[in-house]
């Protein structure tokens, strides 16, 4: 373990120097490695390993008070900056931080390693899942209480840092049915009685159908597919009305929620970005590959969401208009909507 810990020790920095720019999960791919055990060629340096129940762990994660939560994907990074105010879990594996600013589902299947780290002073406790891909990094701000950090950092270091990082691929994901074996006509029936935008993914489980084949079979005027572009439009003219939205980006273990306005938006080569005080999105817009405007109904009415897919389907970026439950969707959203989709 030592000789191979050390060998990819020695890769990564190689890696870093040919790519100063390079982010550790683009390296990790280039060296077929994971993100996870990248950063493990640190401890005892820059980085501690930490062990113990991170259920725990977020529930103190405020005494650290403003900090910096950062969830993504391969196609998506969202920032956003607050404290983690009203931690709880509804079962071992599914929780929720609930405030104004940092607002999160929690998956914590999805959660095996945990670590402390020290980036040229940048702190941060960052955590992984079993294939070694990040799930959720907190970095301290200048208002952070940073001796929260090293009380909590102490607690949770590992009594064993010399634990090996071993990752596991998850399986691929199953082939879709054929839509001639897709009970249609149920699906779009179960569509059609939604209450909660929430039971949406138990009629695709029910049914059997992928997220994308559901659109496509979606009942007439529920779904319209729009131009890729659609996605900088719609933020753009969220920025030009301020009108307030809702910014879902996730991945396994965590989704991440922004509510309220976008102010300054930035083109970066291939990132499209949005860049305010609190909240930092970076969108990969060249990986998108199917855009849709899709409508589900509520008890206070229809729900409308710009959903954006890479080329295998998954999940990029969520847009809605800010809304709570049991309250009508704002006017001001669907003016926004307007702009892409016709219906």
């Amino acid at each position: 373990m030592e000789t191979t810990l050390s060998s990819l020790k020695e890769k990564y920095e190689a890696a870093r120097v040919e790519n100063p720019k390079a982010r550790i999960r683009d390296i990790a791919r280039l060296l077929g490695s994971s993100e996870a055990q990248l950063l493990a060629t640190g401890i005892g340096e820059t980085v501690t390993l930490l062990e113990g129940d991170f259920r725990e762990f977020l529930k103190e994660v405020n005494t650290m008070g403003r900090v910096m939560a950062l969830t993504r994907n391969d196609d998506c990074v969202h920032e956003r900056k607050g404290v983690y105010n009203n931690v709880s879990f509804d079962s071992p594996h599914v929780g929720l931080v609930l405030d104004p600013d940092i607002d999160l589902r929690l998956f914590m299947m999805g959660w095996k390693y945990g670590f402390a780290v020290n980036e040229n002073d940048r702190f941060s406790f960052q955590f992984f899942d079993k294939s070694g891909e990040a799930v959720h990094k907190i970095y301290l701000t200048d208002d952070s209480n940073k001796e929260a950090y090293e009380a909590l950092k102490a607690k949770y270091t590992a009594a064993d840092q010399q634990l090996e990082i071993t990752t596991e691929a998850y399986p691929p994901t199953p082939a879709e049915k054929p839509d001639s074996e897709i009970d249609v006509a149920g699906f779009q029936e179960g569509w059609r009685n939604i209450t909660d935008t929430h039971q949406f993914f138990g009629i695709l489980k029910k049914f059997g159908v992928s997220r994308t084949q559901g659109l496509r079979l979606a009942p007439e005027g529920f779904v319209q597919e729009v131009s890729n572009e659609a996605v900088e439009t719609v933020l753009q003219k969220a920025s030009e009305t301020k009108a307030p939205i809702m910014i879902f980006v996730g991945n396994r273990g965590c989704i991440q929620i922004h509510t309220g306005e976008v102010n300054r938006l930035v083109r970066t080569g291939p990132w499209f970005n949005v860049l305010d005080p609190d909240l930092n999105v970076h969108l990969r817009t060249e990986a998108i590959a199917k855009t849709y405007v899709v409508k589900k109904p509520s008890e206070a009415g229809i729900v409308t969401a710009l959903e954006v897919f890479d080329k295998n389907g998954e999940l990029i970026i969520q847009l809605f208009g800010k809304r709570k439950p049991g309250i009508p969707e704002l006017e001001s959203w669907r003016e926004v909507v307007k702009t892409v989709a016709d219906f």
